[in-house]
């Protein structure tokens, strides 16, 4: 049986994993310290990191299951097949990095999966607080922030995927 801290110590892990590549990224461009393996490794630390929040949100231990499989499909195969893209680029010598549709996505994914940690983790508190009541009811499935965020990073995510193909199509054909 898993203790009730552990999903409180897989939120705090992944809310400073996530802060930290946010940071990481800031700085980088803030300092001119931007590097084309940066550019290949930041976007491959984000999709590892949403695989394995997704994974876990879509999983049914303790009645999770906040998101649905084909969800995580959905956004675990787009990640797949843009770092094809991007590996096929690297081969011709060509380097994509992530653009503002793809960071939009990321940040409604990233959102999605605090949400659901914060509602997972909250839930599991015996004594309920004025505190812990106001995470409870703003990460609830059935308010509206775990919804939104949710949708928000599907969409995303299959329009900011097209986007890649679209936009980098003449890869494909070489």
């Amino acid at each position: 049986m898993q203790q009730p801290w552990a999903n409180m110590l897989a939120l705090f892990s992944f809310v400073v994993a996530a802060a930290s590549d946010w940071l990481d990224g800031y700085f980088a461009r803030k300092l001119d310290l931007v590097t084309s393996l940066g550019k290949l490794l930041d976007p491959l630390a984000d999709k590892i990191l949403v695989a394995a929040g997704f994974i876990y949100l879509s999983s049914n231990l303790l009645g999770k299951g906040l998101c649905p499989v084909w969800v995580t499909c959905v956004i675990i195969g787009r990640e797949f097949i843009v770092t094809g893209l991007r590996q096929i680029a690297v081969e011709q010598g060509v380097v994509i990095a992530a653009d503002n549709l793809g960071k939009w996505k990321t940040t409604f994914q990233l959102s999605f999966i605090i949400t659901g940690l914060v509602y997972i983790s909250f839930r599991e508190f015996e004594n309920h607080n004025a505190f812990t009541e106001l995470f409870l009811n703003l990460a609830n499935p059935e308010s509206y922030l775990l919804p939104i965020t949710l949708w928000g990073a599907v969409i995303l995510t299959v329009i900011s995927g097209w986007n890649y193909l679209w936009s980098n199509r003449g890869l494909l054909k070489s």
